[in-house]
């Protein structure tokens, strides 16, 4: 469905100009797309082999639904819709969805996107089949509570893939003093090394949502020709896939029970 009605004529110069800027690959954004293509990729391989799907057609994805979380300018949204998933991108900043609805309907992707928070998400009462959360943990203040709307709105047997940073001496070396303060690809600013999350963290905290990890990769960049590519090592950036237990509504049920007793 068309949104270009929610956008004010007078302000439409300026997201239009935002919007230029945030899908220029080459400009200011360039790392969020040279991620989104390793992303894609994994992401894909990884819901193909969940849910049993041909990973070599195009619209692998046909007939999923997605959530995507934290999806500021919609590059990732975009990707999941062109492979054929049903795509709805929530953030809680308007003036960024606002290009994503804008760049969405300049390529003719039906995409709905929604100002709001995961947490505001459950009282939709919807849930997907896969649920992406990507460098959005960093960010949040409740940080179980958080994990635990998402984990929420994946549905039974679905599958979930958080992106993050891991707390070390290593990632505050390269996350924070290189990639803010000498290689200035991000703002100062941007993170806080205190709100980084450690893998085995993360692990108990989906345990603790009845969500079983099935995969982690690490994320890498060459600072030289500014590839992005994925890695074995955990040590900075990673990606944790985890998938929902069958009957996952029935178990917290029994969970429940036996607590009470």
């Amino acid at each position: 469905m068309s949104q270009s009605s929610t956008i004010d004529p007078k302000e439409f110069s300026y997201y239009d100009k935002l919007a230029k800027e945030w899908w220029d690959d080459s400009g200011r954004f360039w790392p969020l797309h040279q991620l989104n293509r390793v992303r894609e990729a994994y992401l894909k391989q990884q819901i193909c082999l969940h849910f049993d799907r041909d990973v070599t057609v195009d619209n692998a994805l046909q007939g999923l639904s997605v959530i995507d979380i934290g999806c500021g300018g919609g590059i990732l949204s975009e990707s999941m819709a062109r492979l054929g998933a049903t795509v709805t991108g929530i953030d809680v900043v308007p003036k960024i969805l606002q290009v994503a609805r804008q760049h969405g309907q300049s390529q003719h992707l039906n995409i709905e996107y929604l100002d709001c928070s995961a947490e505001e998400m459950l009282r939709l009462e919807q849930q997907f089949d896969v649920v992406l959360n990507m460098e959005v943990v960093e960010h949040v203040v409740e940080l179980p509570t958080f994990i635990n709307s998402c984990a929420q709105l994946v549905k039974e047997n679905g599958i979930t893939f958080i992106a993050t940073i891991n707390r070390n001496p290593l990632s505050w070396l390269f996350a924070i003093v290189g990639a803010e303060y000498l290689l200035r690809w991000l703002p100062r600013g941007t993170h806080q090394w205190s709100k980084f999350v450690k893998p085995s963290e993360l692990t108990a905290l989906l345990t603790d949502n009845e969500l079983v990890v099935k995969a982690k990769s690490g994320v890498r960049v060459n600072p030289f020709n500014k590839h992005f590519s994925l890695t074995d090592n955990l040590q900075v950036n990673y990606m944790v896939v985890a998938t929902a237990i069958k009957d996952k509504i029935r178990h917290k049920k029994l969970s429940t029970h036996s607590n009470t007793r």
